[in-house]
């Protein structure tokens, strides 16, 4: 499948031109990050939280206590909703109206499922330990079948998506251009500064190489 199905779930009304619906471009939304904002039902209110996840094809996993009241609301609802976004730009503009931001956003509906099985939640815990940071499953002690037992894992089948991009410049109205305004964008990034070991054996021990290149691949 190239792109999502368009549906009144998923279809971009509001700045239409900006959506993608490609399933390459969402992906690549999605690996950018680690912390998407996931929306649930709970005693009929609407709460939205922010979660590390960690995709891998088309499935998304989530993990936190076997009583974690936002998964176990997913799991009753049988479904989900959850959105990443990446802020790339302040858009100055000439007018307080026509300021705005360049940004990559994606919004995943899908199903949801438990993991029961030892090896399904050990491989998506990996997932997710390798989206944050490539390598670090390794370079970390094993986790015991206690702390798996502890960890619900809920995985998500992404059935249908949707991405809004917005990375252009100013679009000022016309007669504003010869104003004596600055305009202009100011880029943004989120950047890792140099890392700080923890207390204890680690200050003397050499920090490891996927730490190190993930210092050097986001500085």
């Amino acid at each position: 499948m190239k792109e999502y199905p368009k549906s009144k779930l998923n279809r971009v009304k509001r700045g239409h031109n900006r959506a993608t619906y490609d399933v390459k471009n969402i992906n690549a939304i999605l690996d950018a990050g680690f912390i998407g904002y996931v929306s649930y039902m709970y005693k009929d209110r609407a709460i939205s939280l922010p979660m590390g996840y960690g995709r891998k094809d088309n499935k998304i996993y989530l993990h936190g206590s076997q009583a974690n009241r936002m998964l176990l609301a997913l799991l009753e609802a049988k479904e989900m909703s959850l959105t990443v976004t990446h802020l790339d730009a302040l858009v100055l503009a000439r007018s307080g109206l026509h300021h705005s931001v360049n940004y990559r956003s994606a919004t995943l509906f899908g199903s949801t499922r438990r993991l029961e099985d030892t090896k399904e939640k050990e491989a998506a815990l990996f997932c997710v330990m390798e989206q944050m940071m490539k390598g670090r499953w390794d370079g970390i002690r094993p986790m015991d079948q206690d702390e798996l037992d502890r960890t619900l894992v809920v995985e998500i089948i992404i059935e249908t998506a949707s991405a809004k991009i917005r990375d252009v410049g100013v679009a000022d109205e016309p007669a504003d251009y010869d104003l004596d305004v600055w305009a202009g964008l100011v880029p943004l990034k989120q950047i890792a500064e140099y890392p700080i070991a923890d207390k204890g054996l680690p200050q003397q021990m050499e920090i490891p190489k996927h730490v190190l290149d993930y210092y050097q691949q986001n500085k």
